[in-house]
């Protein structure tokens, strides 16, 4: 990286000069959550141009913190962490616990892409808790200026969650009204499904079952203390309704 070095003894310091640059820490937490080829990275880590992406990879790689997986029977890359990557582990997640519990939700939350978030969705589901059957789950924002205001979930038993932004052709099971600081806090445990429904910031119609069972299926965070996570401010809104 044609990046200038601190120059100092600090080990910390020494980190920095690999992990500092912009995109780099998101690229190695999506290949975390699973993600291997390009495209996913990309959709998993956001607005992150192609050409910055390969670029951040091929740093990866030559610090020995990615490999380049390449089959020459049909040309599909993969790229997949090394030993020295998945040793970083521990820290990133110290990292993102000191954020849960010293940064403001909507300080950490406001600039959320909506788009991005619906993308990793496909993590959020606990398919034992969910009916063993078909479920179709609208989610519709209430932030303004979305370039999609509306997604679907597509969960089917033995087959991959899809996120579809246009109508999957199937009756909806679960109605989900909500805006990305709301559902997004709920996912950091920085606030509850109930508390979320009282202040009005969400509004769940349709399949009784499944609106009383969502905080047993909808994924939340459990690894800090909550009596130290910041929690959503208790501000009330109403989620505009059809």
């Amino acid at each position: 990286m044609s990046v200038k070095p601190y120059g100092l003894i600090c080990p910390i310091s020494h980190a920095c000069e690999i992990l500092e640059p912009r995109w780099t820490i998101p690229i190695l937490t999506e290949m975390w959550g699973g993600s291997t080829k390009f495209n996913d990275i990309k959709r998993g880590v956001g607005s992150i141009s192609p050409t910055l992406l390969s670029k951040r990879l091929k740093e990866l790689e030559a610090h020995g913190l990615v490999e380049r997986l390449e089959d020459r029977a049909t040309g599909e890359v993969h790229y997949v962490r090394t030993q020295r990557a998945i040793d970083l582990e521990p820290a990133l997640d110290a990292l993102g616990s000191w954020a849960q519990c010293n940064i403001e939700a909507r300080q950490a939350l406001e600039k959320l892409s909506v788009s991005n978030l619906m993308w990793q969705m496909r993590n959020y589901f606990d398919l034992d808790e969910l009916p063993k059957r078909q479920v179709v789950i609208q989610f519709r924002f209430s932030d303004p200026g979305l370039e999609y205001d509306t997604y679907w979930v597509l969960i089917r038993p033995g087959l991959p969650i899809e996120i579809c932004s246009s109508i999957p052709g199937f009756d909806v099971d679960l109605f989900i009204e909500t805006d990305r600081i709301s559902i997004s806090s709920i996912l950091l445990g920085r606030t509850t499904i109930p508390r979320e429904i009282e202040t009005g910031r969400l509004f769940l119609s349709g399949d009784a079952l499944l609106a009383r069972t969502m905080d047993r299926w909808f994924y939340h965070r459990t690894k800090e203390d909550p009596a130290k996570v910041l929690k959503l401010e208790n501000v009330a809104h109403q989620c505009p309704r059809p």
